[in-house]
């Protein structure tokens, strides 16, 4: 058999996007798993160890020894792992099972003069271990991957906020011309709003809990052994030793309600960018932003003029694949029939994609915003184009001073009509009001009808 390469994968992710992929390798493939599970049951036999009830001695260069199994973990202890697994390795016949073939992979790599075999996964279920495993790689795959990203689009819309703070620009509610705004502004709207999803991110990633209870969460197996341990206070600390907070009150699962808070708020952060993404898209549709061209990249096949906005369109594309993947996940994870069922395994397996997804939308993101640079002149024309958008300034100045339907006037005066701002002047030369309100009213202009809208990107 032809051994299978990029273009033989079966998902993208391994395949054509491989390269984006990459950062997330030692968080959510198979190899990063088993590494993380032999962490788990080492770091638990050495706790053990350090328990004075148990016989259980190990020293110093015998912990240094085990430690180095997960620490120096590569492709061909991963690979003696799946051997123990699926055909048998050494004395073992095949497991079957993937946690069995991590203890077998431990008691292959015990340190000389250690009699410890039978201390290795004492008194866990496989959900201990896994549990604790995945979010040994959850938790930094988020931290130090995903959020890092998201900080980049952050910093990215500040820059444009602060570099066009002032630029003026119609808006456009229900997709109409109105109040205008700044290109800078709209910048810092999402900035603020990612900002806050990153936040949201950040504390669901450190509050993922584990637990270690075994097979019913009720300690049975370790309080048959040792009833005079107190064992909640013992998994407590090993959960917190490895970064996590503890569970107390489990079935054989560990519930999962912290990894669906955390895949809510990725899919909150990813529901900002799919709003920039669709924004974005339709700036550079009505010209108000343009795109740098790519020295030999083809916009379009039959149209050599074109520059397509790509980067958007993909990362709108990964996003919502993403977001789908992760209400999926979500859901899915916080249920178990009774104290156990295992059809969530092949489930959890399948977080790695949904991050993949993320990771690359950010990335796709990150590609466009570095391209586009608005195009001032177009604003400006626009703007220029439409003084109708003056009537909402128009009819609240006139209400200050005293007129009960200035907002009809300014209606029938502008709905539905094309207006000049000389039909707006003429409409002031008639109305009875001082020459200084006239005056305030004769100096509206829709490029300078922005409110605070600097102020609020300068502040951003």
């Amino acid at each position: 058999m032809t051994e299978r390469g990029p273009l033989a994968a079966v998902s993208p992710l391994d395949g054509r996007y491989a390269r984006y992929t990459e950062p997330l390798v030692p968080y959510a493939s198979e190899r990063a798993l088993m590494r993380a599970r032999v962490e788990v049951e080492v770091e638990y036999l050495i706790a053990l160890a350090d328990l004075d009830a148990t016989p259980l001695s190990i020293d110093d260069d015998q912990r240094a020894t085990l430690r180095a199994l997960y620490e120096e973990f590569d492709d061909e202890d991963a690979s003696v792992v799946k051997q123990l697994e699926t055909e048998g390795y050494g004395e073992y016949a095949a497991t079957n099972h993937d946690v069995k073939a991590i203890e077998y992979f431990i008691r292959l790599g015990m340190p000389e003069g250690l009699d410890a075999a039978n201390w290795i996964h004492f008194g866990l279920t496989s959900e201990d271990v896994n549990n604790l495993a995945q979010r040994l790689l959850v938790k930094p795959a988020a931290e130090t991957v995903l959020v890092p990203e998201l900080r980049e689009i952050r910093d990215a819309l500040v820059e444009m906020a602060h570099t066009y703070a002032d630029v003026p620009m119609l808006a456009r509610t229900h997709g109409q011309p109105a109040t205008p705004t700044t290109f800078g502004k709209e910048m810092a709207v999402y900035a603020s709003r990612l900002g806050r999803a990153i936040t949201r991110v950040e504390r669901a990633a450190e509050s993922l809990s584990g637990k270690l209870a075994g097979a019913s969460g009720t300690y049975a197996a370790h309080i048959a052994a040792y009833p005079d341990v107190d064992w909640p206070a013992f998994a407590e600390s090993f959960v917190n030793d490895l970064g996590l907070e503890h569970e107390p009150l489990t079935t054989q699962v560990n519930p999962c309600d912290d990894l669906a808070v955390l895949f809510d708020a990725l899919r909150g952060a990813n529901n900002v960018l799919l709003d920039l993404d669709l924004d974005v898209w339709l700036y550079v549709s009505d010209r108000y932003l343009g795109q740098e061209a790519v020295e030999g990249e083809t916009g379009s096949s039959t149209m050599p003029h074109k520059v397509n906005p790509i980067d958007f369109e993909n990362s709108e594309g990964n996003l919502s694949k993403a977001n789908s993947d992760l209400v999926f996940l979500g859901d899915y994870v916080t249920n178990s029939r009774l104290q156990r069922d295992l059809s969530d395994s092949t489930v959890k397996r399948n977080i790695g994609a949904a991050f993949a997804h993320c990771l690359i939308g950010y990335g796709k993101c990150q590609n466009g915003l570095a391209k586009v640079v608005p195009n001032e002149q177009v604003m400006a024309d626009d703007l220029a184009d439409t003084p109708e958008i003056i009537g909402e300034a128009v009819q609240t100045i006139l209400r200050r001073e005293g007129y009960a339907d200035a907002y009809e006037q300014v209606k029938k005066a502008t709905r539905g009509r094309e207006v000049t701002i000389e039909d707006f002047h003429d409409m002031f030369a008639d109305l009875d009001v001082s020459d200084d309100v006239r005056a305030e009213l004769e100096a509206l202009t829709p490029t300078d009808y922005t409110g605070i809208a600097e102020q609020q990107a300068d502040d951003s």
